[in-house]
């Protein structure tokens, strides 16, 4: 019997030797055939780039320099007073991935190249151009770059809606600026959303190693295909601690397309405001185990969501047969879409399960960019619908509302101790206010006031 089984034995690892041998080409001294990324890596290397920017600052300026009593008492050279703010050159580097050899498109993250005044792409080959920015997508953290270069190498893009948790991954980039990198790893997440990271936010979580100057590199599966562009970590030691993210190229694809049809990204939405779904909201509208999705908690007036036939109390569970399960993912899979494409909604609705045809519309439609009070800068707001407050949809970056304290999400129910029920009521409301507002705010069911000075 245990001849038997050692025969068999064997037969399996002489079966299993010879598969190993065909798939994996390289092999040791002695001929025995090795595992490597080598063969996939040769063929990607060479399409992520290193990028360097450059941007001006102007150092801090102390006017008391140039007071004669001030260098005199604390015997300051004649030769260090200040007669202008002095200017800084800064350079960072981050990462880039050729996606368009023949026209030499380069995707990057746009906090990789925002403020910039020059650009520069360095290939693995050591070659280096001045780059071009085509566009831009804040709100996604991607930046479209284009350089004038013969013989480039390009990555192929995958299907990132197909990726599964435990997939491996490889990122590749320029950490610390150190040259380029590999480091692998697995999948660990899938639509990682509220990190508070970027506007639209699905990302892909991996353990691969992701460090500052990763941003805007490549995340790959193991055909060499492009699933991701790296852009965040946490990290609260400053390096790497196994938990990065990355944005799917899908929605990366989206938001490219748009660049080069229009030179920026016009987002479209359908009109509904929205929740997640907790414990509690879970047993009243009596979902079933397993069952997820996101709560409409509003539709606004005229809107397409209205027109369509999606009711305030649906629970939106997917967008074109892909689940959504927070709201998060819901803005992500509609703001991936341009304004015009016809979508299919499904709901649950009193328990039974509805589809919904609507087609996305123009932002404007129903949404104010508030420019009547100098504090709110920046915020865009909606009607909450049935009078209750005013929906806070989404802050321009870099405007003062994103530091002010709010949060898209956020329902402004009253101003200066006046009730609001509509946009409308909310500009009058602050007409007479000057240098400070009292908002009062609901947060996801929690409320409190708010003064922004």
């Amino acid at each position: 019997m245990l001849s038997r089984y050692k025969v068999l034995i064997l037969l399996l690892f002489g079966i299993l030797t010879t598969s190993v041998q065909a798939a994996l080409p390289l092999h040791d001294s002695n001929g025995t055939a090795l595992p490597s990324l080598s063969p996939m890596l040769k063929r990607v290397n060479p399409a992520v780039v290193n990028i360097s920017t450059f941007s001006t600052t102007q150092e801090a300026y102390n006017p008391l320099m140039n007071d004669p009593f001030f260098r005199h008492f604390f015997q300051i050279p004649e030769q260090q007073r200040q007669q202008k703010k002095p200017q800084k050159r800064q350079r960072s580097a981050g990462s880039g991935v050729i996606i368009d050899r023949t026209k030499g498109l380069v995707i990057t993250n746009h906090h990789v190249v925002n403020n910039a005044d020059e650009v520069h792409i360095a290939l693995i080959d050591g070659r280096s151009f001045p780059a071009k920015i085509i566009g831009r997508d804040p709100e996604l953290d991607i930046a479209l770059l284009q350089i004038k270069a013969d013989n480039l190498s390009q990555v192929p893009l995958a299907n990132s809606d197909i990726l599964e948790v435990g997939d491996f991954a490889v990122a590749i980039g320029n950490p610390f600026g150190l040259g380029q990198t590999v480091t692998t790893g697995i999948i660990s997440a899938l639509g990682r959303t509220g990190l508070g990271i970027e506007g639209y936010e699905n990302f892909i979580q991996t353990d691969a190693s992701i460090n500052p100057g990763n941003s805007g590199g490549a995340l790959v599966n193991l055909q060499g295909q492009l699933i991701g562009i790296n852009t965040a970590i946490i990290a609260p030691s400053g390096g790497n601690v196994g938990i990065g993210f990355a944005i799917p190229i899908n929605m990366v694809k989206a938001s490219i397309k748009q660049i080069q049809q229009y030179g920026e990204v016009k987002r479209g939405r359908i009109g509904v405001t929205i929740q997640d779904i907790n414990i509690e909201l879970r047993k009243a509208f009596n979902l079933k185990n397993g069952q997820q999705g996101v709560l409409v908690t509003g539709v606004v007036k005229n809107s397409a969501a209205q027109k369509a036939g999606i009711q305030q109390g649906d629970v939106i569970v997917s967008v074109d047969n892909k689940p959504t399960k927070s709201s998060g993912e819901l803005r992500s899979r509609i703001g991936i879409k341009a304004i015009g494409d016809q979508i299919n909604v499904t709901v649950i609705r009193k328990g039974n399960l509805e589809n919904f045809s609507v087609k996305v519309s123009d932002p404007k439609q129903g949404t104010v960019q508030t420019k009547k009070h100098q504090l709110l800068e920046g915020m865009q707001l909606e009607d909450n619908g049935n009078g209750q407050g005013v929906l806070i949809v989404g802050m321009k970056p870099n405007s003062f509302a994103v530091y002010s304290g709010l949060r898209p999400g956020d329902i402004i129910l009253g101003a200066n101790r006046q009730k609001v029920s509509s946009i409308d009521g909310l500009n009058k409301a602050l007409q007479k206010a000057s240098k400070k507002i009292l908002l009062r705010i609901n947060r996801k069911g929690r409320l409190f006031y708010l003064v922004i000075r």
